[in-house]
């Protein structure tokens, strides 16, 4: 049976994420240690013969940017790009911005674990006196939605992150997949962290303990898009 690939690919080093912060809707770049990663990740996708048709992204600036220095390190910046909030990182809501150590001490480890990855427990919702609200919301790309910004998000377990991802999904990328498309995702890691539930029947009970490796995990999925083969795209050097 053909196999169609998809390579899941989250997004390099911001600086939020060398702070231990919670950057989820907040817009950052990457940091320069994320530049790095991002153009060693399509280094190793083109020593290893990789060659897109199609790439989707969120449209925070660090999914786009890290699409961006893979698809150039391949020599591969022509090849069609789109962009959705759907693949967004997930909403943590009122946790936005606030140091994980930080929280730990104030609310418990426990607390925070459960807020970051049980699947369906979602965190306290951000509200208008939110400190980066109106930097989110007032933001145009999200006028550009495919749904109005009253009913965007204000704070979103694993579960619901799947939900609002599925259809873009299902409409957009799977129909690429079945064509026969190479398709790769540069995305958030809770957002692929969803994908792959969705796509992996054997690991739905662990799926919120997954982390991956930011250079890619390669899914092969048979014409069904039924989970087959799973590999890390470890980096090279």
């Amino acid at each position: 049976m053909t196999k169609c690939k998809l390579v899941l690919l989250r997004h390099g080093e911001g600086a939020w994420n060398k702070e231990n912060r919670f950057c989820s809707w907040v817009d950052q770049k990457l940091s320069s240690d994320g530049i790095k990663e991002a153009r060693n990740c399509g280094k190793h996708l083109k020593a290893l013969g990789f060659q897109f048709d199609h790439v989707f992204t969120s449209i925070l600036s660090r999914s786009i940017q890290t699409a961006w220095l893979v698809l150039e390190e391949m020599g591969q910046e022509w090849v069609p790009t789109q962009s959705s909030w759907r693949l967004n990182e997930r909403h943590y809501g009122a946790l936005i911005g606030l140091n994980r150590a930080e929280m730990a001490l104030n609310h418990g480890e426990e607390q925070v674990k459960i807020w970051r990855r049980s699947y369906d427990v979602t965190p306290p919702p951000i509200t208008a006196s939110h400190p980066y609200y109106k930097e989110i919301y007032n933001d145009r790309r999200y006028k550009c939605c495919d749904v109005s910004q009253d009913k965007l998000p204000k704070a979103e377990s694993l579960k619901e992150v799947l939900e609002r991802l599925l259809p873009y999904w299902n409409e957009k990328i799977a129909p690429e997949l079945k064509s026969g498309k190479m398709v790769l995702i540069s995305a958030h890691g809770n957002s692929t962290r969803a994908l792959l539930k969705h796509l992996e029947e054997g690991i739905l009970r662990c799926c919120n303990y997954i982390t991956l490796i930011t250079q890619g995990c390669l899914k092969c999925l048979d014409e069904r898009l039924e989970s087959g083969s799973k590999g890390v795209l470890k980096p090279a050097g």
